[in-house]
């Protein structure tokens, strides 16, 4: 129920983008409007000079017919490039509306690993909206309600000809419905052999350099060649299904044509029409059914267009996450409290009642073997993995009780697989912040022991550095990230096996970092396997098969592990 009700106010909302559109779409069907009775102008223009022109052989009568003719064709091309730039208007309008709240939920969804991969997606899907509100496809909508006219007029020409043209607007209908049945399913399957495929050529783009060296360059190009083939199969498929119904509108429309010429003459030679009547008659049938042949040769962009805004509408959230009361920074203390974590997508639980308490100057070591539940928790204390159980308090207050950007100003985070984002080495220690403090950049960057290490860099902190640190070795890269941790000096740091690509020299720099953070008042925490990293923290916390199995001073921790392993020869860190 919960579900339905989110999906229900996202629609809402979605659609209620377009409802602020009304007065451009209003505009739009006037202009169709007038669009479409200008478009009267060419069959009656041929009706007056097969019907009045040539019998009289006025050439007045041909040049006045033609003046106002030629007037009417312009006045209908500037009604057109009107309507045109409308349209894109309105698709803009569109995208501006949702394309920020999409990234937004897209960064928060992408926190989730389970289902990080729905935002790009859902960009993509706007790309297609918006791009099919700006085609003719889209404006042939407009003119479908004016059929019914072209018919009229037909009628009016003679009953038949509008009788036959009627059942061929109704059939190609039939045909347009018939159109988005037989293509549905195949749309959506080809949206998800691409993705798949995207995924594939991602992840190799990503990890050629691996890829290469473990020798894997076949292996994997032959899953992207599963993937690809599938691919080619489904668009095959969709591409003959809607080759097929589009040939077989055009015959319906070739024969219809031909139909109504074929009855004109006859209406003709049996004295019930003119020539005029039976050429006008011919051109008004075209028109009329232009709109709903347009729509068949598009379908499936029209098909993909629909999908596409469905999806958007499932992804984005019932409401928006309401403001929240603004707090001061923390400096006073963090609170962990019976604290039970699940691994992402299950409820499986990784931690069991994990609980601390940090004041401000004091650093803790977590150890314990892979898979124990370290990371999970770091996640954890940085807002990334919500609680099953349990609560986290800075200076008293739940995570849920901050504004996430607020709180991560007073936040600074290493994980184990550092990503530095497209820019400059300056950007990504400064966290891309608009108007960075430049001392506070330098200072993040000496803390980290990286001052010089950038320096001798070409470029220094000018350097460009690509979206997985292109350029940069895994310990520049990791020293970097630790200058990024704490810049504006946070009043936590979480570093999560921060020491995994550091030499010697870096990790006496780590050490000082941390001692850096201790000095000014801030928390640290330290997630590690090697002792190294744990020089400058005062307390360890050893997690084992999801339990805290030790908790107290570092040197008494320290001591009682080692006697364990002379006892017991089994790793524990």
């Amino acid at each position: 129920m919960t579900d339905e009700c989110g999906a229900a106010a996202g629609r809402r909302e979605a659609w209620g983008v377009l409802v602020e559109a009304r007065g451009p779409l209003a505009t739009v069907v006037l202009l169709s409007g007038t669009i479409n009775l200008l478009m009267l102008t060419a069959p009656l223009f041929m009706l007056q000079v097969y019907d009045r022109v040539l019998p009289s052989r006025s050439l007045a009568t041909l040049t006045g017919l033609a003046g106002i003719a030629a007037s009417l064709f312009l006045l209908q091309g500037l009604v057109e490039i009107f309507r045109t730039r409308i349209l894109a208007r309105v698709s803009r309008l569109v995208d501006e509306r949702l394309a920020e709240r999409v990234f937004r939920h897209l960064l928060r969804r992408g926190a989730d690993p389970l289902r990080g991969d729905e935002g790009p997606q859902a960009m993509r899907d706007l790309d297609t909206v918006r791009g099919f509100l700006a085609s003719p496809a889209f404006s042939a909508f407009f003119d479908l309600p004016w059929v019914p006219l072209y018919v009229g007029v037909c009628l009016l020409f003679h009953p038949w000809i509008g009788l036959v043209v009627a059942v061929g607007a109704v059939g190609l209908c039939l045909v347009a419905l018939a159109t988005d049945r037989i293509t549905a399913g195949s749309s959506r399957e080809a949206v998800l052999a691409n993705a798949d495929r995207r995924v594939v050529t991602d992840m190799a783009h990503r990890m050629a350099p691996l890829v290469t060296a473990l020798g894997m360059r076949e292996r994997m190009v032959g899953i992207w060649r599963e993937r690809h083939a599938r691919t080619l199969d489904v668009a095959e498929r969709a591409g003959d299904l809607s080759g097929a119904v589009g040939s077989l509108s055009r015959v319906l429309r070739t024969l219809l044509q031909s139909g109504i010429l074929a009855l004109g003459a006859l209406l003709v030679v049996r004295n019930e029409a003119t020539a005029g009547v039976m050429l006008a008659a011919t051109i008004l049938s075209a028109r009329a059914l232009a709109p709903v042949d347009l729509a068949i040769a598009n379908w499936r962009s029209v098909s993909a267009a629909r999908q596409a805004w469905s999806r958007i509408v499932t992804f984005l959230p019932a409401r928006e996450p309401a403001p929240v009361t603004p707090l001061p920074a923390p400096r006073d203390s963090l609170r962990v409290t019976a604290l039970s974590l699940a691994a992402p997508g299950t409820d499986n639980l990784v931690l069991h009642d994990v609980s601390f308490t940090l004041a401000p100057g004091s650093a803790l070591g977590i150890i314990g073997p892979s898979g124990s539940g370290k990371s999970t928790l770091a996640r954890a204390l940085v807002g990334l993995a919500p609680p099953s159980r349990g609560v986290i308090r800075f200076d008293g207050a739940s995570l849920d009780q901050w504004d996430p950007d607020a709180l991560g100003r007073s936040v600074g985070y290493l994980p184990q697989d550092v990503e530095l984002l497209d820019g400059t080495i300056a950007q990504n220690v400064a966290r891309f912040d608009p108007e960075p403090d430049p001392e506070a950049l330098l200072a993040a960057a000496r803390a980290a022991g990286v001052h010089e290490v950038i320096l001798r860099l070409p470029g220094g902190y000018d350097a460009k550095v690509g979206g997985g640190g292109l350029g940069l070795s895994g310990g520049q890269r990791q020293r970097v990230g630790l200058a990024r941790a704490l810049y504006g000096g946070p009043f936590l740091v979480v570093l999560d096996e921060p020491n995994s690509n550091l030499d010697v020299e870096g990790e006496r720099a780590l050490a000082a970092a941390v001692r850096g953070v201790r000095d000014r008042g801030g928390i640290a925490i330290v997630i590690a396997h090697r002792p190294s990293a744990l020089a400058a923290v005062d307390r360890i916390l050893v997690v084992n098969e999801g339990r805290v199995q030790m908790d107290g001073p570092r040197d008494e921790v320290l001591a009682r592990l080692s006697a364990l392993t002379r006892t017991v020869p089994t790793r524990v860190a």
